[in-house]
């Protein structure tokens, strides 16, 4: 099962990763100042994720292709990773569209951890 994890970056800000079935990071959100606007890109993301209009296609400075889903709004929701060609990020999408409604979530950002010590 595909799965967002939540973790905290260096500086502080929350972020999540949507990771596929396989493992790979399929869509990586923005930082977040607070671990419920995080939770709430996640559900902004499940909602937007099944809209194929959402999906901004684009290409890379180095000419790889990525793609960054978008809300209702046009705010960048996340953002994929790089793919070599556009048959590539289309099946990106396609994991996303099938994966993101039903992933779990998994908090593992560092403040959890220590509250758990």
């Amino acid at each position: 099962m595909a799965k967002f994890i939540i973790t905290r970056r260096v500086n502080k800000e929350y972020q999540f990763n949507l990771k596929a079935v396989n493992g790979e990071i399929i869509l990586t959100s923005e930082g977040y100042l607070q671990k419920s606007s995080c939770r709430k890109g996640i559900e902004s993301v499940k909602i937007h994720s099944k809209v194929d209009k959402m999906y901004d296609r684009r290409i890379a400075s180095n000419g790889k292709n990525y793609f960054c889903l978008k809300s209702f709004n046009g705010k960048v929701i996340g953002q994929s990773q790089l793919y070599s060609s556009s048959s590539s990020m289309e099946h990106g999408i396609h994991s996303v569209k099938i994966s993101a409604a039903e992933a779990k979530v998994i908090d593992d950002s560092i403040d959890d951890k220590k509250e758990q010590r």
